[in-house]
């Protein structure tokens, strides 16, 4: 799996741990070896900027995904599509004030808001209650997944 990752936040972000994440991901939902999706992270103005321009919504906001090819995690029994998933743009210093208020450490939060994006590009939604609940119990399973393989990184073994 192609995973790009950018870090145009001014901060020092561990992206190759969630590069480590979305290939997990990925792989777990049994999306085409071939796929390929940006991970960016950027600093509060352009996340704002991007907000606005593509929500309609004033400031920052913690994750936006910006879907290509509209690939779907293939249903059993079912060949995986290739293509290009699409971008992933996160804002640490979003991420790190609320990681503060849910008081767990910023990369956790930044392991959510990357699988929580991840799933956006896969065409999971939260807006009705039951896609909530699918989409976060997804979203709940594949992190402890991903944690629980043991090793450091995976458990984000450096906090911010």
């Amino acid at each position: 799996m192609s995973v790009e990752i950018t870090n145009e936040s001014g901060r020092d972000v561990p992206l190759e741990i969630l590069q480590d994440l979305v290939r997990f991901v990925l792989t777990q939902l049994r999306v085409h070896r071939e796929a390929e999706v940006a991970l960016i992270a950027v600093d509060e103005t352009a996340m704002a900027e991007l907000h606005q321009q593509w929500m309609g919504e004033p400031g920052p906001t913690d994750v936006l995904s910006f879907p290509m090819d509209e690939l779907r995690p293939p249903k059993p029994g079912d060949d995986a599509p290739t293509g290009i998933l699409g971008d992933i743009v996160l804002c640490p210093s979003v991420a790190e004030r609320q990681a503060t208020t849910a008081g767990h450490s910023v990369m956790a939060e930044l392991q959510l808001l990357t699988v929580h994006g991840l799933l956006h590009l896969l065409g999971f939604d939260h807006a009705e209650p039951d896609e909530e609940r699918e989409m976060f119990g997804l979203q709940n399973r594949l992190l402890e997944q991903f944690r629980g393989e043991g090793s450091a990184l995976a458990s984000g073994g450096a906090t911010s």
